[in-house]
């Protein structure tokens, strides 16, 4: 979720800010159970998923205020840290965390991928400088936990030609890394929306062969959202206009624009009527026989309509959440749209579980 842009130099040129250190007020470390940092952490779905298979947070970073309050809400005795994670990884982390270097359980968190620099095709560390993803690299390399969770979605493969994967991948295996990469669908995991997201594992070098992690299988059964749609807690949400809800109203639940006359979704469609390929999300409806599609930051945008299947309306947020898998006492703090944004932007809860219960699973074997 963070967007701000600083490398190392710009860290050091800045005057630290006040941030909060995790020793005299932290909660102690539970010695049952395996510890995890996170980065980047948004409103809590990777965090949840961490926290449902075991793990013991001792450490949060989000940049974005509602989001952290968020965490901090919903979680009094978690260690939010509300900052830019360039003002972090500059730090002494193991005396940060309080916790010895090796020691950390596991790394997690996705970092947005900007392009990165490829002069001279180095492909590690220095080409990642200035971008978010060079701060995740450096936690590793400072703290080198057992293993390592990052996620991203699935156009991080093909992302500059395929350049920004490769230098990821090169980066973790020179910090000492062997790294099992695989893109998950939520909908094979539990989760009634269809959303892929890649998720790349490291298990430390000289944990290989000691630590083994499985990938977790498939569910047989796959939910629709006529599974989670009932008795939805009511919560603030968008609406349409009087004119897009009459049209909204002329759609059928599974059908879109080439489901109603074509003069009226000619005259909404504007210059996406001349647009190439099939605009199947624009005035899309959704079934109660299907899953989501992939929920958004944004519930009404025309290019990727979600309307409710039963009611000309986009979700609202409590309707969102339950598609990523929040528990429906999960607060989400900030203005309607922020919300949404924290929402479309999280990582679903039951799909998290998933890999991180294998994560565990496998720690717990070794």
């Amino acid at each position: 979720m963070e967007t701000a842009q600083l490398s190392l130099f710009d860290v050091f040129d800045t005057p630290m800010p006040q941030i909060r250190t995790i020793r005299p007020s932290a909660t102690p470390i539970n010695i049952d159970t395996f510890t995890s940092i996170e980065l980047f952490a948004g409103a809590g779905g990777l965090a949840l998923g961490l926290e449902k298979a075991g793990f013991n947070s001792i450490g949060l970073i989000e940049l974005d205020k509602s989001a952290a309050d968020t965490l901090k809400f919903n979680r009094p005795k978690w260690n939010v840290i509300n900052a830019d994670i360039a003002n972090i990884s500059p730090l002494d982390l193991p005396h940060y965390f309080n916790i010895a270097k090796s020691e950390l359980d596991l790394l997690s968190g996705g970092a947005p991928c900007q392009s990165f620099s490829y002069a001279g095709k180095r492909l590690g560390l220095e080409d990642a400088r200035g971008t978010l993803f060079y701060h995740y690299a450096i936690f590793l390399k400072k703290l080198q936990p057992k293993v390592f969770l990052f996620e991203n979605v699935r156009g991080m493969l093909s992302h500059d030609n395929g350049r920004t994967y490769e230098t990821i991948l090169n980066i973790f295996k020179s910090e000492g890394y062997s790294v099992k990469t695989d893109v998950y669908n939520a909908w094979d995991y539990g989760v009634a929306q269809k959303r892929e997201r890649l998720i790349m594992v490291g298990i430390r070098n000289d944990l290989v062969g000691k630590l083994h992690i499985e990938t977790p299988k498939p569910h047989k059964h796959k939910p629709v959202l006529r599974d989670i749609l009932n008795d939805v807690p009511p919560s603030v949400g968008v609406k349409y206009s009087d004119q897009k809800r009459k049209i909204f109203e002329l759609v059928p639940p599974g059908g879109y624009w080439r489901d109603i006359p074509e003069d009226i979704a000619k005259d909404y469609m504007k210059s996406c009527w001349h647009m190439e390929g099939g605009r199947t999300g624009i005035l899309r409806r959704l079934s109660l026989d299907e899953p989501s599609l992939t929920v958004l930051t944004s519930p009404s945008q025309k290019q990727t309509d979600r309307c409710h299947p039963l009611e000309a309306r986009p979700f609202t947020v409590r309707e969102n959440a339950r598609c990523q898998c929040f528990p429906d006492d999960w607060t989400f703090c900030g203005s309607v749209g922020q919300q949404y944004k924290q929402v479309g932007n999280a990582v679903p809860v039951q799909l998290a579980y998933e890999v991180a219960r294998k994560i565990y699973e496998g720690l717990e074997g070794m």
